[in-house]
């Protein structure tokens, strides 16, 4: 479903349920995910917010500390070098409040999660 301006999203929802400073964070995710996915669709799974197109495409949510972020196994393995900075797991990164966010890596990871729901079997 596509929202217009004066519409609220459930992702708009759930980012104004965190502080201000938190807020801002995630928005530059949702924002950086918006880029690299336009066509997605906005949508809580999971009780967080998530990005679907043919399918779950990446999910993010906000906790005490960091940033989680999401990507599917196979996002996490196709960027591993880079994410090693944030500790991922099989399925997750974590962006710690107390540094930078590294949008550019999030637009990245997300354009290859397009690519791979997207792609022709």
């Amino acid at each position: 479903m596509q929202y217009t301006e004066r519409d609220t999203s459930p992702i708009d929802d759930y980012i104004a349920g965190f502080p201000p400073n938190i807020q801002v964070r995630l928005q530059s995710v949702r924002d950086a995910i918006r880029e690299a996915a336009p066509g997605a669709t906005e949508i809580i799974s999971y009780k967080v917010p998530t990005f679907h197109l043919n399918g779950n495409l990446v999910h993010f949510a906000a906790f005490t500390n960091h940033i989680g972020f999401y990507p599917t196994s196979s996002g996490i393995t196709a960027f591993a070098g880079e994410l090693q900075p944030y500790k991922p797991t099989r399925g997750t990164v974590r962006f710690p409040h107390d540094q930078p966010l590294p949008l550019d890596l999030i637009r990245r990871i997300t354009a290859f999660r397009v690519s791979e729901n997207t792609a022709t079997p």
